[in-house]
């Protein structure tokens, strides 16, 4: 059973590789649809933001600032969470619904994310 579980630690890195590359192919329509308006240069935001969860999949990968990976994670997935879904989900009318899930998916790998710098980090250098 252990071996089955070990196997998350595999597996939750790579949405955030994929999300990150995401970032990159269809920037201009993040940029567009996911950025606050109230934000300056949004494709910015968007190719900083994809940087910085493929840099989190391979420090998660390779064990080398994985806690400083996830810690940093966990704070941008809940200012996203702040920033763009939940304005969304209060807003109500039909893309409320959207909201919500995306609000409660981020809400979670957070939480996760959390619990990786706790407890599977191996690189404890820069954040004890």
């Amino acid at each position: 059973m252990n071996a089955f579980l070990s196997l998350g630690r595999w597996i939750y890195p790579l949405p955030f590789a994929v999300f990150g590359l995401m970032h990159f192919m269809s920037a201009q329509v993040m940029a567009d649809y996911v950025v606050p308006s109230y934000m300056p240069v949004k494709i910015v935001w968007v190719f900083l933001s994809g940087a910085g969860l493929i840099a989190a999949a391979v420090s998660m990968y390779i064990g080398k600032y994985d806690k400083l990976a996830t810690t940093l994670l966990a704070i941008f997935l809940l200012l996203l969470v702040l920033m763009v879904h939940l304005p969304g989900a209060m807003a109500g009318g039909e893309g409320a619904q959207n909201a919500t899930s995306m609000l409660l998916k981020d809400l979670g790998l957070a939480g996760a994310a959390m619990l990786y710098a706790t407890h599977v980090a191996k690189d404890r250098s820069i954040i004890g």
